[in-house]
């Protein structure tokens, strides 16, 4: 339900019809607990697996195949500022997820960086530095 509504809202986002966009999001929020931007890219294929409190933001690209569980948050970690201070919005501050992705409960990916193809990100780890292809980030106990 919610990634039907995510591109439907997507698509209004796409055609500068930014009100109704975030209406449609709002509305799937509200119905399902599950908050994705409808600036966000998405593949074919995502999986939302117990999508309770996940979070996808405006800058987001997420890859085909990718599968998230429960508590997933894929963030910025701030706006950039310019020589006066003064936030520059328009940039890419959220993550890309690539090709064959799994994230796993209570994941936080912060920032613009790249979550390589076939990764494993673990539960409750966050995420905040690049990760190359093929890795298992996995908490240690």
């Amino acid at each position: 339900k919610a990634v039907r509504a995510y591109r439907r809202a997507h698509w209004c986002y796409k055609h500068k019809m930014f009100f109704l966009a975030r209406a449609i999001s709002q509305h799937c929020v509200k119905q399902t607990n599950i908050e994705i931007h409808p600036g966000a890219k998405i593949g074919r294929r995502f999986f939302i697996d117990h999508g309770t409190g996940v979070v996808i933001g405006e800058t987001a690209i997420i890859g085909d195949n990718v599968r998230i569980y429960q508590g997933v948050t894929l963030g910025a970690l701030s706006f950039p500022k310019d020589a006066c201070g003064m936030l520059i919005k328009g940039q890419k501050r959220h993550p890309t997820i690539e090709d064959d992705v799994i994230i796993y409960a209570g994941a936080t990916v912060l920032g613009d960086i790249t979550i390589g193809s076939h990764s494993i990100i673990g539960g409750n780890v966050w995420v905040t530095e690049d990760v190359a292809p093929g890795t298992k980030l996995l908490q240690k106990r």
